[in-house]
């Protein structure tokens, strides 16, 4: 017990550490674990949260979220700041970048993206509002392209996101030398920008006096299946496991028979036993993540709603806190929340955690002012 005691402390502390900003936290439980060691069986194991967020720039930079799945070379990032701390490795990593705006604090790491990534066959998802396609048309049209044409190399689907939808679409392809092409649209739902199945990333369009969007990323119900009870039961660890899987997420009775594998058989299918059975004895089911980012929006009742809608429930929100209540009158002429609005949202959201960023330069050396003001509004303080 001791050893796990050690082990887990040595972990949560890694974790912590690899966030790398503040936060606060309505409860110890803010890192959502999948496993616990030592509360079931010596042969669990403690894992990392599936998806793992940190400011590339912490509190003061160019807003930038790097979200990075834990066991894949897959990565997205919300905002596209200054991504100069990021490595090459890290950058090719990411498929799909959600952008809130293009004033030049969330858009200008559009150049060090694409010269990591040119060349390569890569295809980078891009989500922005209305116009969005239009700016990053305008980025690629700065540049010479006669070297490039007739080469496979880098694409790039920009989508324009608005309340009812998506707004348009466009495919930029350095074999065509990054001239604006046709690229079909799914049909989504109002509201949702992007799903895999893995996750789903959901928007809101808020203002701060031109268009800006809010985001949410969203895992399904993690389905954890206890090894060490399949064996125990006499089954076999296989291929009818995912099945199993299925079923569940499917929402299948109870009595629903599963075939399944004894062990030492070849094949499964043989044998049936009830869904409600296996969920009881071999299954474990946590929630998924919910990860928000809210940033540059001005402070009235339509943002507000919108932000704890879109919020509501998250593990994890990250959302600007530019002034201090004292300069409210500042944070209403540039269309931006104070950090006791943020940390006001956050409560009402029901967020289990909150990090405040995007902290106005003029507090250089007062960060902490910003910092207890939301953890205040917050609750936490």
């Amino acid at each position: 017990q001791r050893t796990h005691s050690r082990a887990w402390r040595t972990r949560t502390n890694e974790a912590t550490a690899q966030l790398g900003e503040p936060a606060f936290s309505h409860s110890h439980s803010a890192l959502r674990w999948r496993l616990w060691p030592g509360r079931h069986g010596a042969s669990e194991m403690l894992m990392r949260p599936a998806i793992q967020a940190h400011l590339i720039n912490g509190e003061c930079g160019d807003p930038a979220l790097y979200l990075r799945f834990a066991f894949q070379h897959r990565a997205l990032l919300f905002d596209l700041g200054d991504i100069a701390a990021l490595s090459s490795r890290q950058i090719l990593a990411i498929s799909h970048i959600f952008v809130s705006h293009t004033h030049m604090d969330h858009f200008a790491g559009f150049d060090r993206l694409l010269r990591v990534c040119l060349g390569r066959p890569a295809r980078v998802l891009m989500f922005g509002p209305e116009g969005f396609a239009d700016r990053v048309a305008h980025k690629l049209s700065a540049y010479s392209w006669n070297l490039v044409g007739g080469t496979h190399g880098l694409e790039i689907v920009a989508t324009e996101l608005a309340a009812g939808g998506v707004t348009a679409v466009a495919l930029f392809r350095a074999y065509d030398r990054f001239q604006r092409g046709y690229y079909p649209s799914a049909p989504t739902n109002p509201g949702v920008g992007f799903d895999d199945g893995e996750v789903v990333v959901r928007y809101a369009v808020l203002d701060h006096d031109i268009p800006s969007l809010a985001f949410a990323i969203e895992e399904p119900e993690h389905i954890n299946i206890w090894k060490d009870r399949v064996t125990a039961l006499g089954l076999a660890v296989g291929p009818w496991l995912t099945p199993l899987k299925h079923a569940v997420r499917a929402a299948l009775p109870d009595d629903t028979p599963i075939r399944v594998q004894r062990a030492g058989e070849r094949h499964f299918g043989q044998s049936t036993l009830p869904l409600g059975y296996l969920k009881q004895r071999i299954l474990r089911l946590t929630p998924g993540q919910k990860i928000s980012y809210v940033v540059d929006a001005a402070i009235h009742d339509a943002n507000a709603d919108k932000i704890v809608t879109l919020a509501r429930g998250s593990d994890h929100l990250f959302i600007e806190a530019v002034f201090l209540e004292n300069d409210v009158a500042l944070a209403l002429a540039k269309h931006h929340l104070t950090a006791g609005e943020a940390g006001r949202l956050a409560s009402l959201a029901g967020a289990k955690r909150m990090t405040p960023f995007h902290f106005s330069p003029r507090y250089g050396g007062r960060e902490d002012l910003l910092r207890a003001e939301a953890a205040r509004a917050f609750g936490t303080a």
